[in-house]
């Protein structure tokens, strides 16, 4: 029997624990307007939000919404600090109590995972791949838009029996469509890994895959002959449909010396590169001296071969920013750079 949690509450929506998850809040937010409004009067707000919980009369004020167009366009629903707030408190208590049933193979949005540890694996499996072998690359159409909230109930009730927080979680996965959470929440996010979850473990259990690594809804399974890929990618299908009401927006099958477009990265089994539309966007930040994204661009390039072109171009064309970037990111410029993978 899978172990269920309840009492978690009281403990969640302690004043201690509100403090706590305030600090949290307000990570990299101090400079903006809602934080400094919230902290102006800090216990107060506090204690207001601490009665509301408790008295069962909370409920999140209206989302903020903006598009962002990178990597792709999307509806932003940015909640009130004081919902960041009451959403950090849930997220501190539950989120390891779901990270202990994912798959190890899953990185997005996982704490000391992410991107770049999703590309090493990636090309680990690359390496290890028999010559001649094919990789099925999949990728979920519309995943946030497309989340059945009846299914994802099911599934946080699956590990959480105190009704309180599923009201909760209920309220914070609430979207004006029939189907979909909001994507900005930080609730979203863990959301997305306890839906895709069980697809997980029917990839590595029930299909018996060894050499498998998913980020967020982009999803690669590998050492594969070419008929048994798109028998998978079939089975995989089917099952998303019927068991999580998704489907797939692209697929790729292609050999393993053709190497892969992942997360950001082009990746052989020698080498990794950064997206050419990242080289473009890094080349016209440095023309136009923006600092934090050239960082950015550094950041994403780490033991990458793209490291290298891009340390060249600031000391050839702009060697005027180095003063200005970061004291790690000047450290890295003296001597030899970082290790290419």
């Amino acid at each position: 029997m899978t172990k269920r949690h309840g009492q978690l509450f009281d403990d969640m929506f302690s004043l201690e624990a509100l403090h706590a998850a305030y600090l949290l809040a307000r990570k990299r937010k101090r400079k903006k307007s809602a934080t400094a409004r919230f902290e102006r009067d800090l216990g107060a707000n506090l204690q207001a939000l601490h009665a509301e919980l408790h008295a069962g009369s909370y409920a999140p004020r209206p989302y903020k919404t903006f598009e962002v167009f990178e990597p792709k366009r999307r509806l932003i629903y940015a909640p009130h600090f004081r919902d960041v707030v009451v959403q950090h408190a849930i997220y501190k208590v539950i989120y390891p109590i779901f990270d202990a049933t994912f798959c190890r193979e899953s990185y997005g949005c996982r704490v000391g995972l992410g991107t770049h540890k999703a590309a090493d694996r990636a090309q680990k499996f690359l390496r290890a791949a028999s010559a001649g072998s094919y990789l099925l690359q999949l990728d979920v159409r519309k995943f946030f838009y497309s989340i059945d909230r009846d299914i994802l109930m099911g599934l946080w009730a699956r590990k959480i029996k105190d009704v309180r927080v599923l009201k909760l979680l209920s309220m914070f996965g609430n979207y004006p469509e029939p189907s979909g959470i909001p994507i900005g929440n930080l609730l979203s996010q863990l959301a997305a890994l306890v839906y895709l979850n069980p697809m997980d473990h029917f990839i590595k259990r029930d299909l018996g895959v060894k050499h498998y690594v998913r980020y967020v809804d982009d999803f690669l399974v590998f050492d594969l002959a070419k008929e048994q890929a798109h028998a998978m990618r079939h089975t995989i299908e089917d099952w998303l449909k019927d068991k999580l009401h998704l489907e797939l927006s692209k697929w790729i099958v292609q050999p393993v010396k053709s190497g892969l477009n992942f997360i950001g990265f082009r990746t052989w089994r020698k080498t990794r590169f950064v997206r050419k539309h990242t080289m473009y966007k890094f080349s016209r930040n440095l023309r136009a001296s923006n600092v934090p994204s050239v960082v950015s661009a550094l950041g994403h390039a780490r033991h990458t071969a793209t490291w290298r072109h891009f340390v060249r171009r600031i000391r050839t064309e702009r060697p005027d920013l180095i003063s200005s970037l970061p004291f790690s990111t000047r450290l890295s410029f003296q001597g030899a750079t970082y290790a290419t993978v």
